[in-house]
């Protein structure tokens, strides 16, 4: 049966593989919503066939401009306009609040249509703690960017979740090994559908795991936060490098103190630099 909504914007979280998690809510939501916006109408086609909705869509994505948004606010004023992104929760990791702060700052109403999230659909996979945890969304795709984004969160004391791509996985959980230290973590893909899969261990071995056999899919990392453990001064740190310098190249004693001391290798590795001059 058709029961108009309220003019506004929706924030319509849709399924992340299985469409069965559609909620009822959301798939009224759409049904009866005036306009929908989607990262990529094709996809959203194919959830609103599954809803039974025959609902206009307009595309609204990175791309999208202050004049599309303004176009889209004028809107709500009168009109259900829906968001929904390709798969998951609107504004995670996606340009969805854009939209959001434009309706508030015009006075229009926004409201939640809450569902899954695969950031936390990954941390009830993988068995990390997730009384404090931090999303930092995509790691840079360049090597210095990537190690300076590591570097920055490396202190914060809990579970870190980040999304990655198959052909970058390797990489990246090497990246996260060197500059956090070899924290327990999990790889989690194609959540809900058929082939789920959550594989745990260390940093430095889920990225051998990987390196060879990059896995198709969208992807969740989960790194657990740093051991409680006392911080390292630098007087320790500087005792085991000067001993390791004695064996081995600063990049080896760098990486061998870092796994013993459990600090960073970055952190390591320059202050190994500046002992061996």
């Amino acid at each position: 049966m058709h029961k108009p909504l309220a003019p506004g914007l929706y924030v319509v979280a849709t399924p992340i593989g299985n469409l069965g998690d559609l909620s009822p809510r959301a798939a009224e939501t759409l049904a009866n919503a005036s306009l929908v916006l989607a990262e990529d109408t094709r996809v959203t086609a194919r959830l609103l066939a599954h809803a039974g909705a025959k609902v206009p869509m307009r595309r609204y994505d990175d791309h999208s401009t202050d004049r599309d948004r303004a176009e889209i606010v004028a809107r709500l004023g009168n009109e259900a306009v829906a968001l929904v992104s390709d798969a998951g929760t609107p504004l995670i990791s996606d340009p969805g609040y854009k939209l959001v702060r434009a309706a508030r700052l015009a006075g229009q109403p926004v409201h939640t249509v809450p569902g899954p999230c695969a950031a936390v659909a990954a941390l009830t996979l993988a068995g990390l703690p997730t009384d404090r945890f931090l999303f930092a969304g995509f790691l840079p795709s360049k090597a210095k960017a990537r190690a300076d984004a590591i570097a920055e969160i490396a202190p914060i004391r809990a579970t870190l979740v980040f999304y990655e791509s198959g052909p970058r996985l390797a990489d990246s959980l090497t990246a996260l090994a060197d500059g956090l230290g070899n924290r327990e973590s999990a790889v989690a893909r194609e959540i809900t559908k058929l082939h789920e899969e959550c594989v745990t261990g260390s940093l430095s071995d889920l990225a051998d795991r990987f390196a060879d056999a990059p896995p198709k899919g969208e992807i969740v990392i989960v790194v657990g936060p740093p051991p409680e453990q006392p911080e390292t001064t630098q007087a320790v740190l500087d005792s085991a490098l000067s001993e390791a310098l004695g064996r081995l190249s600063p990049s080896r004693a760098a990486a061998e103190v870092a796994q013993r001391l459990g600090v960073p290798k970055k952190r390591a590795y320059a202050r190994a630099l500046e002992l061996s001059k």
